[in-house]
C-alpha cells in the first residue's frame, strides 16, 4: 500500500519531548518517539522483542527506553542493553531502530532501508520556518487513505462545490486545467480570470465583493504525498499570468499526507504567508479560514472510505474525467514506485 523507501512527516517537533515517549503508527508500524538528552530525536518500534508490550508505556533511563513489563532496556540503536533477570544478552534481543531527521518543524522518518535514507532527499517545506514567510500548521486524523487527499488537492475543481463560504466560486469549473509530469513531479496549473475573489480571498486581498481578480491555483504533488500549492489572487487585468503579482497576494498550502494505515492519514498541513507577516491575526484568519474547509473535506474523504469499505472486493469501477489528470499521474507514479519496491524484495 505505501512507498517504504521515503522520507514520511512523522509529527511536529513540538509533539515530540525530552521527558516524554510518544507512540504514533505509521505505514501500519507503530513507532516510539522520544528525545535524547542533547535533544535529538530517536525512532524504535513501538514493541519489546520479549513479549511484544509496546514500549511507549515504559520509561526513559537517560537515553535509553525501559519496557514496563519485564524492565527489558533498549538503547537508542534498538540493542537491548540490559535483562534484569539474567546478564547474558541474546544477539537477537533488538527492535528496529528508525531514521529520524528534524527540519523545517517536522520530524521526519525514514520507513524502509535505512542505508537509503539520505536527507538530502528530503522534501523542500522551507516556508515552514523561513523568516521572509509566517506559517502556522497542524495535523489532522483522516479517516480515508492517504490517496484520496491526493486526489482532493490535486482537484480543486470541489472548491465550489464542498467549500461554497470560503474558498469557492461559481467560475472555477469552467477553466480549463493544464498537467505537466516530470520524473515522479506532477504540475497542476489553473487560472480563473476575471472572476470574483472567494470570501477567504476577499479578507485575505482586501478585494471588495464586487471586485474582479485573476486568480491562480499551482500544484505540485511529489511521491508519496506531498501536495505544494501556490495559490494567490491580483486585480484582473494587471499581470499575474505574466509574473506581475504586485497588485494581489502569494500564499502557500502546504501538505505531507503520512499513512497511519491502509485507511487512515496523519494530514500535516500548514498556511504560509509572505504579507503582513508582522501582523499575527492575518496569520491566524488565514489558518482558520483553511482549517475550516478542510475540515469539509474530511467529511467528504470519510465517506469515500467508508463505501470504498462497504463494497470491500466488489467496488464498481470508477469513472474518470479531464479534471483527475493530475491525481491520475500521481497514483501511477505511486504504484510505479510499489511495484519497484516490491520486485526488488522479491529478487532478495
Amino acid at each position: 500500500m505505501f512507498p517504504r523507501n521515503f522520507w514520511y512527516v512523522a509529527g511536529w517537533d513540538w509533539e515530540i519531548r525530552r521527558q516524554e515517549l510518544f507512540r504514533r503508527t505509521l505505514c501500519n508500524e507503530p513507532v516510539v518517539f522520544w528525545r535524547r538528552e542533547d535533544g535529538k530525536p530517536v525512532a524504535l518500534e513501538d514493541r519489546c522483542c520479549h513479549r511484544h508490550v509496546p514500549l511507549s508505556g515504559g520509561r526513559l533511563r537517560g537515553d535509553n527506553v525501559e519496557c514496563p513489563y519485564h524492565g527489558l532496556t533498549y538503547d537508542c540503536t534498538g540493542a537491548c542493553v540490559r535483562v534484569p533477570s539474567q546478564k547474558a544478552i541474546p544477539p537477537s534481543a533488538r527492535v528496529r531502530s528508525y531514521p529520524v531527521v528534524e527540519r523545517h518543524h517536522w520530524i521526519w522518518i525514514w520507513m524502509g532501508d535505512p542505508a537509503l535514507a539520505d536527507p538530502a532527499l528530503i522534501e523542500d517545506y522551507h516556508w515552514n520556518d523561513d523568516p521572509a514567510w509566517r506559517f502556522k500548521g497542524e495535523r489532522l486524523q483522516v479517516e480515508g487513505n492517504y490517496l484520496l487527499l491526493v486526489d482532493n488537492l490535486l482537484d480543486l475543481t470541489h472548491l465550489q462545490f464542498v467549500h461554497r463560504t470560503t474558498l469557492g466560486t461559481e467560475a472555477i469549473s469552467n477553466f480549463p486545467i493544464k498537467v505537466e509530469r516530470e520524473d515522479t513531479r506532477v504540475r497542476v496549473t489553473r487560472w480563473i480570470m476575471d472572476s470574483p475573489a472567494p470570501p477567504f480571498f476577499q479578507k485575505a486581498g482586501g478585494f471588495s465583493p464586487t471586485e474582479h481578480v485573476d486568480r491562480w491555483q499551482i500544484i505540485e504533488f511529489t511521491p508519496p504525498g506531498f501536495v505544494r500549492l501556490d495559490v494567490g489572487a491580483a486585480r484582473a487585468g494587471t499581470g499575474a499570468p505574466e509574473g506581475d503579482r504586485s497588485q494581489g497576494f502569494t500564499m502557500r498550502n502546504l501538505n505531507a499526507l503520512t499513512p497511519e494505515t491502509d485507511s487512515s492519514t496523519h494530514y500535516f498541513w500548514g498556511q504560509a504567508h509572505n504579507f503582513g507577516i508582522d501582523d499575527p491575526s492575518i496569520t491566524e484568519m488565514l489558518f482558520n479560514q483553511v482549517h475550516t474547509a478542510f475540515l469539509e473535506d474530511l467529511v467528504i474523504v470519510r465517506n469515500q472510505q467508508s463505501n470504498i469499505d462497504a463494497y470491500a472486493s466488489k467496488l464498481p469501477d470508477q469513472v474518470d474525467f479531464g479534471q483527475d489528470a493530475g491525481g491520475i499521474r500521481a497514483r501511477r507514479i505511486v504504484q510505479d514506485i510499489i511495484d519497484a519496491e516490491n520486485a526488488a524484495t522479491d529478487q532478495h
